[in-house]
């Protein structure tokens, strides 16, 4: 969690020197929201008005995760020499064929690129999600670099009709990736206070829908839902919070499609499945976790919970396999879930990246984290 690396470096006395040097007129930090955004979210249940933040379910959720998090304990374990917390060569990847993930209208198809990365075909509409294509998921390229370049550069990608952001944070909401769509025909969609940041990087307004929870936008024969999640935002010192975090439904006449965002596990699964389930398939975080911020992470056990609770056919783990942001091995989270899975018969994709994945139909799910040239040595993607 790129939170408590960034938290540590400014917290210490040369880091808050570097930290407010770099912060002035930074552009990656992002933008304040305006008087008009604080007074418009005033009424919602789950915005503090008096202190202009969001909130969880759980009024205090992340106070316990902070407790636990600024400790001289978590300093040494983050940078300290992990075993296998990236892998030792390029993971294996699959250069896809276009002509073949944009050949159909009628069917529902994906391309992952690590970690929260993802292009959907739902129904013939091109849906990228959370996209993160630079060096880094940080605002300084030196920080929480990616572990090898995306199998597709942006300018490589069939035309997109949606870009879809679950929150703020660097390794979800990157500013170069989300610049290069600057001056296309593409549609943000956001959840509240996030567009802010998109206009500060030059979105034009046109181009952004901002949602609250349990709210809806249809567009071009899709139905978009920004639900609940259990997490919090900011990417800067002193914007903690101040911007929504959600999870997404989407849905078609023929599919219908569940993104988690990040989120600890909480009731919301079960009222989200109950409310607008079943789904085709479930896009769960189950990477990235440790005990010290489990209020605001899955582990991939609360995954298959998650995956339960909300009446969903087919699994798919995000949040995992690009950046380094815990401090468990990079295949763990593919060993475990996938682990439980076939303990309990549950349809789990998992797929190289780049690889198409037809989620109407059959998937053979091949263990190809388990190539024990990928571990040992730790690496780290360069330029």
């Amino acid at each position: 969690m790129i939170y408590w690396k960034l938290s540590l470096v400014l917290l210490s006395v040369p880091g808050l020197f570097v930290g407010v040097i770099v912060f002035i007129g930074y552009s990656s930090f992002g933008s304040s929201l305006s008087e008009v955004d604080k007074d418009r979210f005033k009424s919602l249940s789950y915005y503090n008005a008096d202190k202009h933040i969001f909130h969880n379910r759980i009024p205090d959720a992340l106070k316990q995760m902070r407790r636990e998090i600024f400790s001289w304990g978590t300093f040494l374990e983050a940078f300290g020499q992990g075993q296998n917390r990236a892998p030792k060569v390029k993971l294996p990847e699959v250069r896809p064929n276009l002509e073949e993930f944009t050949s159909t209208d009628t069917e529902l198809k994906v391309i992952w690129f690590g970690h929260s990365s993802f292009l959907l075909n739902i129904s013939g509409k091109f849906v990228l999600v959370d996209p993160v294509f630079s060096e880094s998921a940080s605002p300084w390229s030196f920080m929480v670099r990616r572990f090898q370049p995306p199998v597709l550069k942006l300018e490589e990608l069939p035309k997109v009709d949606f870009v879809l952001i679950s929150h703020d944070h660097y390794d979800h909401l990157d500013m170069k990736s989300v610049k290069f769509f600057k001056d296309l025909d593409v549609t943000f969609v956001t959840p509240l206070g996030v567009g802010s940041h998109l206009r500060g990087w030059g979105i034009p307004e046109a181009k952004i829908v901002e949602k609250g929870w349990w709210e809806s936008l249809e567009l071009n024969g899709l139905t978009f839902t920004a639900t609940p999640a259990q997490h919090f935002s900011g990417r800067g010192v002193f914007d903690d919070s101040k911007t929504l975090w959600a999870s997404w439904v989407i849905k078609s006449l023929k599919h219908s499609v569940y993104f988690s965002g990040d989120s600890g596990y909480d009731v919301h699964f079960k009222e989200i499945g109950e409310k607008l389930g079943p789904f085709d398939i479930a896009f769960l975080e189950c990477g990235q976790y440790n005990k010290k911020w489990r209020e605001v992470h899955m582990f991939p056990e609360d995954a298959i919970q998650a995956y339960k609770d909300l009446n969903t056919k087919k699994l798919f783990p995000v949040h995992w396999g690009m950046f380094e942001l815990s401090f468990h091995p990079w295949m763990e989270p593919a060993e475990r879930i996938s682990h439980l899975a076939s303990t309990e018969d549950i349809p789990l994709i998992i797929p190289k990246l780049g690889e198409i994945v037809d989620l109407s139909s059959t998937y053979e799910l091949v263990p190809w984290w388990k190539d024990d040239n990928l571990y040992s040595a730790e690496v780290r993607y360069e330029d």
